[in-house]
């Protein structure tokens, strides 16, 4: 196998997600440090003129898969196209961002090609010429190295945690054929249910505002949609009590059995700090803890703590944060 990087670079209805632009930029940049090549892979139909963007954020080269059955996502026929990707390319690593999509494609792909994956990667390096990738295990309580003892590793990557780098370069843009399988599809897509309304996914958000057990009843989430509302480009989530309550659906689920994050700012309200909870938003770059229980677990991983009522502290922060804008 090559020093090739190929990184997943996921499309929704023709437009790029943010995890894309990490995933590339961090191909990029291993491929630099150990002095071989990045490309990216482009899957869908009718997405070949997204491809140009791919080349300011580092990669030499951008590989399509254009073909009309790739048009609604299909996890067994993405997979398909990636694994026919990587034997014509012959990467040595692929990386895939770690969202539903790549999470459902990443696991398919190493099956069908008989090599290692490594989830939810918070850091990637090179070591003796080979990628090693940082992961939490046993809920986040201690992280691994780890490396693949096949010839490709393939690995998901938390999305949030990877920096963007723009390069200004360009990458040349080469296509592939893909080949449907003859069998017929196990699967087949129905339909997309959103959400109403511009909320921001909780896994892409930079700045999240959680509600724990403490805010008594569904409808204080409102306070919290007022701060996330005033900060600009946050979000609101819940710990798993509220969920199980029925205070907030579960796509607002932050914790173990529900979504990892990794925002910039993460403000737990009225949440105690069960370890499932802390497994999700522990790699938070700045957490700021509100609860009036001193001795909370919440405050033993918060940069900032409040020990106080959150229905006093709330709405305080929602007038400073008011003044901001």
């Amino acid at each position: 196998m090559s020093g090739l990087i190929l990184a997943f670079a996921e499309q929704r209805n023709k437009a790029f997600r943010k995890p894309a632009f990490e995933v590339v930029s961090a191909a990029a940049s291993l491929a630099k440090a150990s002095g071989g090549e990045a490309a990216a892979l482009l899957v869908g139909a009718g997405i070949e003129g997204l491809a140009a963007d791919l080349g300011k954020y580092g990669v030499s080269k951008v590989v399509v898969l254009d073909h009309e059955d790739l048009d609604a996502f299909n996890g067994e026929l993405y997979a398909k196209a990636v694994c026919q990707a990587v034997e014509k390319m012959g990467p040595s690593t692929v990386l895939f961002p770690g969202s539903s999509q790549g999470k459902e494609i990443a696991p398919r792909v190493a099956a069908a090609l008989a090599v290692g994956i490594a989830g939810d990667c918070t850091e990637m390096a090179i070591e003796d010429g080979k990628v090693i990738a940082r992961r939490p295990i046993f809920a986040g309580k201690i992280h691994a190295w780890v490396e693949s003892r096949s010839d490709i590793l393939v690995a998901t990557l938390r999305p949030n945690v990877f920096s963007i780098k723009e390069t200004g370069g360009e990458a040349a843009i080469e296509k592939l054929d893909f080949t449907p399988p003859a069998e017929p599809v196990k699967a087949v897509l129905k339909e997309v249910l959103q959400e109403a309304g511009d909320k921001i996914e909780l896994t892409e958000a930079d700045i999240i505002v959680s509600g724990g057990r403490g805010l008594k009843g569904p409808e204080n989430y409102k306070m919290l949609e007022e701060l996330a509302s005033a900060l600009k480009g946050a979000t609101v989530g819940a710990s798993r009590a509220s969920v199980d309550a029925g205070w907030r659906p579960h796509s607002d689920q932050v914790g173990q059995t529900g979504k990892t994050v990794s925002p910039t700012l993460y403000i737990a309200c009225g949440i105690s700090g069960a370890i499932q909870h802390l497994a999700g938003m522990s790699s938070s770059k700045y957490i700021v803890a509100i609860n009036k229980d001193a001795d909370a677990p919440i405050f033993k991983i918060a940069d900032y703590g409040v020990v106080g009522d959150l229905f006093e502290v709330v709405p305080a922060m929602i007038e400073e944060a008011k003044k901001l804008t």
